[in-house]
């Protein structure tokens, strides 16, 4: 329950405040523990954002995957994968994981975060492969582009409302792997 806490306190202090928000004394306040306690359970801010990745990532996953299950086209599952990851955009652990990604963090820690988006890009190489593109990989990886820039749009409060973003970003995505064979 505890590991919970401090990780439930981490997703929060990363949301309000972004990765310098994220101190050991912080979450010993956030969750009433004494600071050498939160020691016990992660040995650096590194460890903390690693566990944090493993425990919200393959969640976000499955809630994309699951959206472009219920489509019926490739097209429909591009959709799917655009407009799922822009609606988790105001979602807290989202807001960590964008936190954590802009902050300086240890080689395990970037390399856990890589491992988890290549999880996520792959679930479009089906689709793309099934739209005709010579290199569906590379395609996929592009297509995240296109989200991560979206992402960003709408986390910096951008003149446009998120759903315009998510609009643009969903055209932009679909004109370009209907039309990416050669």
């Amino acid at each position: 329950m505890q590991r919970r806490a401090l990780l439930d306190a981490a997703r929060t202090l990363l949301s309000e405040g972004g990765t310098d928000a994220l101190t050991f004394p912080a979450l010993a306040e956030r969750t009433g523990l004494a600071r050498s306690s939160v020691y016990e359970y992660f040995r650096s801010r590194a460890a903390v954002v690693e566990e944090l990745c493993a425990v919200d990532f393959p969640v976000w996953a499955a809630e994309v995957e699951a959206a472009m299950a219920e489509a019926d086209t490739p097209e429909g599952r591009i959709e799917a994968y655009v407009r799922r990851q822009l609606a988790l955009v105001g979602d807290r652990r989202h807001r960590a994981v964008v936190a954590i990604s802009a902050g300086e963090l240890d080689q395990g820690a970037r390399e856990k975060i890589r491992a988890a988006h290549g999880g996520l890009i792959a679930m479009t190489v089906e689709a793309l492969e099934e739209l005709g593109q010579e290199q569906p990989r590379m395609a996929a990886m592009l297509l995240q582009g296109v989200v991560d820039a979206a992402v960003r749009r709408i986390e910096l409060g951008a003149a446009e409302s998120p759903e315009e973003i998510t609009e643009a970003a969903v055209a932009m995505a679909l004109n370009g792997v209907r039309g990416g064979s050669r």
